[in-house]
């Protein structure tokens, strides 16, 4: 009986509780992660000035362009996932889980003592990496600790776990309310530390094949790889030119230009913790039907439409687009996990995963600049069909690159392989 075979059997017999602990894991990091871009409003309007201009900055204390640097910046930082992730592959994938997801809670709680708005980045930049770095281990995890039956399904659980914790930041920003109401979510990340941290010791490691050792250096993979890490960055940074604008700037559009109440805020994002749940149960479905390729194009084309359908109207479009942009989402996140990383060998799965960040991030960032350059010089005054055209500017073009899929191999009916 091979290394490989015996770790699935005992995951079989111990899978659901180490599930559970993938699923909460999963569901702290998202918490933490996606606490700044919830409480991004009220920091703009804490930091900035607001006026009865009209424009972004009067509307929401801080210009687009600022808003939109800040938010490139957390992004940016993610690069530092990279190197993260790819320590993985030498170190062991609990050991760095272990200490890089306590260290990103700790600098989350950090933002809760912010005297400006760029001590606020820098927390979350220094926070992101670590952060970022955690999510791709438990992924990663969830496949190597998984048979090829239920892989698409514990992934769907998973991407569950990180959007409960990124709907929770939401819920709680807008029932927290107050002048500081932001420090109190970003000091609450020591809560979920306190009490997530124990169950990383019922997830087993995930034994890492020998006799294929990773390059000496970090983020180094096989040259015969290059092109099918290409691809699938490729895809990433797609994935990250859509999303990153449409979840940077939704709260800030909807709380500051459609003038929406944070209750109502909170009301749709739990509503659409439903949609996504729709989401990922579909896609999980069509993952193991028609494959990884097709579900993960069906969900960028989905996200991209929905996205500029929720910036193109009033507050009907902005909530009916951001409610099914998440069961896109929902449905783009098994087959895309599951993609990024079976097409890879074992050795090298962590660091292709770290790759799969850093692509995410080049494209946020292109879209973040793009979008907030976009949305300031093409209106001087705000309304409420002022991000239409940055949208469809930001979203569409690269759209094209997901014919790219087709020269990656399906892998729904693969069993993994240790080399």
């Amino acid at each position: 009986m091979t290394e490989l075979t015996r770790r699935y059997l005992n995951f079989l017999r111990t899978g659901d509780r180490v599930a559970a602990a993938l699923f909460v894991v999963a569901l702290a990091a998202g918490y933490a992660q996606f606490g700044a871009v919830a409480s991004l409003d009220d920091v703009a309007k804490h930091f900035g000035h607001v006026t009865d201009s009209g424009t972004i900055q009067g509307v929401v204390g801080l210009s687009g362009t600022i808003i939109g640097l800040g938010l490139a910046v957390l992004r940016l930082s993610s690069l530092g996932a990279l190197p993260l992730s790819s320590l993985a592959d030498r170190w062991g994938r609990k050991r760095v889980l272990r200490q890089i997801f306590t260290t990103g809670l700790i600098v989350t709680s950090f933002a809760a003592l912010s005297p400006s708005y760029w001590f606020f980045v820098a927390c979350f930049a220094f926070a992101r990496p670590l952060l970022s770095a955690s999510s791709t281990l438990i992924q990663v995890m969830t496949v190597e600790l998984s048979i090829t039956a239920v892989r698409a399904r514990r992934l769907a659980f998973i991407a569950a776990g990180a959007g409960i914790g990124a709907g929770l930041a939401a819920v709680l920003h807008g029932l927290i309310r107050g002048p500081n109401s932001f420090r109190w979510l970003f000091a609450s990340a020591l809560i979920f530390l306190l009490s997530v941290r124990p169950l990383l010791k019922i997830i087993p490691e995930s034994a890492i094949n020998t006799s294929t050792r990773p390059s000496a250096r970090i983020g180094a993979v096989p040259r015969d790889l290059w092109f099918r890490l290409f691809v699938v960055s490729m895809v990433a940074a797609t994935i990250g030119i859509i999303t990153g604008p449409a979840n940077g700037f939704a709260f800030v559009y909807g709380e500051g230009v459609l003038k929406l109440s944070p209750h109502l805020v909170a009301f749709v994002v739990t509503l659409s913790a439903f949609t996504g749940l729709l989401g990922l149960i579909l896609g999980r479905r069509l993952a193991d039907r028609i494959g990884r390729r097709w579900t993960t194009a069906i969900g960028v084309l989905g996200s991209a439409l929905t996205s500029t359908f929720a910036y193109s109207g009033g507050r009907s479009s902005f909530i009916v687009g951001y409610m099914v942009g998440v069961t896109a989402a929902g449905l783009l996140a098994p087959a895309v996990s599951a993609l990024a990383t079976e097409v890879f060998p074992e050795s090298f799965r962590a660091t292709t995963g770290g790759w799969f960040v850093v692509a995410g991030v080049i494209g946020g960032i292109l879209g973040l600049a793009v979008f907030g350059y976009v949305s300031d010089s093409v209106h001087t005054t705000l309304t409420i069909n002022a991000l239409r055209v940055p949208a469809l500017v930001t979203f569409l073009p690269l759209l094209p690159s997901l014919l790219l899929l087709r020269y990656l191999p399906e892998t729904k009916d693969v069993v993994l392989s240790s080399t």
